[in-house]
């Protein structure tokens, strides 16, 4: 009896690592220090020294149950981009820069290039945050996960000037919500879409024109990167207030995090289009507009809250950062919370 024939293949372990190198190589920045293969990851903290008051912050997540629709379409080059959207979201929304980040892939059987295939999708999130995939694991759970299954999470790290954190301490009545556009249903509320929807290949396969795709990759679409944009509006000059990443929860959940006691928000639904997938999930599913609002983004991924003077200048600092963005609603003085209208 040996460690292979446990179900703990090493070797696998080991060809896995080579194949993804050349991803994990793509992401790295100047403060990344030594290389893939060592116990720990190393980053230099040197450039943040000319911050007044340096704050790390941090975000963990993973994909939900969203990773049975990469088994049943066989497609596993974005599911990482989930992933690291989810961690690297919450940083920018707390005003951070994220830094670097590290990955967790538990799977049934450790299949090489189905695992460097999961960390180019990885690779690639990181890239489009800006943060360095400076280590990760990949651990084989024979007899507890199916062979072809698997299970991904990730952690990030990132900085900012405790001054620029954003809290939502100075909101007021009468600032600016401004929304931005998701891609699709992101990495919140599969256990729902999975009832709904038949999870087989052909309901997958299914050509649908309101969605311009078939089902599956209008399901798929990985999540939203938001780091880009939140960064434009900062160098643009823009003091954003408050921010909320619209994750499980929908907007009654999310939206109430972000603001102080002692100020409402409103949101008018009619401000924008919400996207052709929810509109066909609501329909299918039978499902109460209050329950689609409470559990999905419903075409916002993310609300960030302005003064009005610089309601103009994030527009189109969102704009430049490729992202779209509409004016959703406002604040006011009332009881915490919000009012979808």
């Amino acid at each position: 009896m040996d460690y292979k024939k446990s179900g703990v293949d090493i070797e696998a372990g080991y060809k896995s690592v080579e194949l993804m190198k050349e991803h994990v190589k793509a992401t790295m920045r100047p403060e990344v220090l030594g290389g893939l293969g060592g116990f720990s990851g190393a980053f230099s903290l040197e450039k943040i020294k000319n911050m007044e008051n340096p704050t790390l912050v941090s975000g963990t997540d993973g994909c939900g149950t969203k990773v049975k629709l990469a088994f049943l379409m066989d497609k596993h080059d974005t599911i990482g981009i989930d992933c690291v959207a989810m961690c690297v979201n919450d940083i920018a929304c707390a005003g951070g820069e994220p830094l670097f980040f590290l990955d967790y892939i538990a799977c049934g059987k450790n299949y090489p290039e189905k695992i460097a295939t999961i960390v180019k999708g990885v690779a690639e999130g990181c890239i489009q945050s800006g943060a360095a995939l400076i280590g990760g694991e990949t651990a084989e759970h024979p007899g507890l996960m199916p062979e072809d299954e698997y299970d991904l999470a990730g952690f990030a790290v990132g900085v900012v000037d405790q001054k620029d954190l954003i809290t939502g301490k100075d909101l007021k009545d009468g600032d600016v919500l401004i929304g931005i556009a998701s891609s699709g249903v992101h990495s919140n509320g599969f256990s729902l879409v999975r009832k709904v929807f038949e999870m087989t290949k052909e309901s997958l396969d299914t050509y649908y024109d309101e969605l311009g795709t078939t089902l599956g990759e209008a399901l798929i679409a990985p999540t939203r990167i938001y780091v880009k944009a939140l960064k434009s509006i900062k160098e643009a000059g823009v003091t954003v207030k408050a921010c909320s990443h619209i994750t499980g929860g929908g907007f009654y959940e999310n939206i109430p995090r972000m603001l102080p006691e002692g100020i409402h928000a409103v949101v008018k639904k009619d401000s924008y289009e919400v996207p052709a997938i929810f509109k066909l999930l609501q329909k299918t599913g039978n499902i109460a507009e209050e329950m689609m609002y409470n559990t999905y983004n419903m075409g916002l991924g993310m609300i960030v809250a302005v003064d009005p003077a610089d309601k103009d200048k994030t527009m189109e600092a969102i704009k430049a950062a490729g992202d779209t963005p509409y004016v959703v609603g406002y604040t006011e003085a009332g009881e915490k919370g919000v009012t979808l209208c």
